[in-house]
């Protein structure tokens, strides 16, 4: 028996942590084999070839897949507000303000580039777009890989991105990028990734499953609690990325946690309601279809740590 789990290359989910832990195969009592995947719509087409038992992805992805017929289940979470919108510093006249309306409104007639058609930052987005009435007047370009973003932004082909914490860490590190407007104003609470579930493995591997959640609950605490730790392991382990980059990207939107909470639901519900307007998906979703709370409601006991930080609601670093 093998345990087969879909991951990206965001190196502040815990997958990559798992994986640097000599000791996860042996605590989860089975093989694992991790899959790398670009972005998480083609994660849902893994799931729906039956490919992987269980992934780690942003909801509005899942939520397409699962209404699409993909029998899958968001069974925790990981991480909320993981989407951050940053400029490429060649275009200077940045407004300093935070009405996202006047922000946006300086990208009429440009290119702003996002990973993935219907992943969770092209969601959030093309809602922006739409909000501002700015669909006709911006060009979006979609990337296959999250990390063909920085590279447009740093050829200049696009001025602008709504990607992840990494990209805007990378940006800064360089000089090359600025944040706009920090993850904790765009869409509070909204689900960064979650660890989705195929429903038969779920339901033939309960346990299994309940120990890698386990696992993956104590790495979130430890990305949260210890994050120049955390940063050493994973620079450690990637071996190509610098530790101080690492560290300030995991400072960026420090809200790690397991939990599934009212205000993690509630805001991918809302995601629903917005997928169905802007075309996503055909109808509605209840929360039911989404979500299966039992094991990590088990786990975890009552209440969730994704507010214990100290940052800054305007730059989104830690004070």
């Amino acid at each position: 028996m093998q345990l087969r789990i879909g991951h990206l290359s965001t190196f502040y989910h815990t997958s990559i942590l798992l994986m640097a832990d000599p000791d996860t195969k042996a605590r989860l009592g089975i093989d694992v084999q991790w899959k790398l995947f670009g972005t998480g719509p083609a994660i849902v087409e893994a799931f729906r070839t039956g490919e992987i038992d269980l992934a780690y992805i942003g909801l509005p992805p899942a939520i397409i897949g699962i209404a699409s017929g993909v029998p899958i289940r968001c069974i925790a979470g990981g991480h909320m507000e993981g989407t951050v919108i940053v400029g490429n510093t060649t275009h200077r006249n940045f407004t300093d303000t935070h009405e996202l309306g006047r922000i946006m409104e300086q990208f009429r007639g440009r290119k702003i580039g996002v990973p993935g058609t219907g992943s969770i930052h092209d969601v959030i987005l093309t809602d922006t777009l739409d909000r501002f009435n700015l669909a006709d007047t911006v060009k979006t370009i979609h990337f296959p890989w999250a990390d063909e973003v920085m590279e447009a932004m740093l050829r200049e082909e696009v001025a602008c991105a709504f990607g992840t914490p990494a990209l805007a860490a990378a940006l800064a590190h360089y000089g090359e990028g600025k944040i706009l407007y920090p993850p904790r104003l765009l869409w509070p609470e909204n689900p960064s990734y979650g660890i989705v579930a195929s429903l038969s493995f779920l339901k033939r591997e309960a346990e299994t499953t309940e120990r890698f959640l386990r696992i993956h609950e104590e790495a979130t605490e430890t990305l949260r609690t210890d994050p120049r730790t955390a940063a050493g392991i994973l620079s450690t382990y990637i071996g190509f990325i610098d530790e101080s980059l690492v560290l300030e990207t995991l400072k960026i939107s420090p809200r790690y946690c397991a939990q599934l909470t009212e205000g993690y639901i509630t805001c991918t519900l809302r995601f629903v309601d917005t997928l169905k307007r802007l075309g996503y998906i055909e109808h509605v979703l209840p929360k039911e279809e989404i979500f299966d709370t039992r094991l990590i409601e088990k786990i975890h006991g009552p209440g969730d740590h994704y507010g214990d930080d100290s940052r800054d609601d305007r730059t989104g670093q830690t004070s």
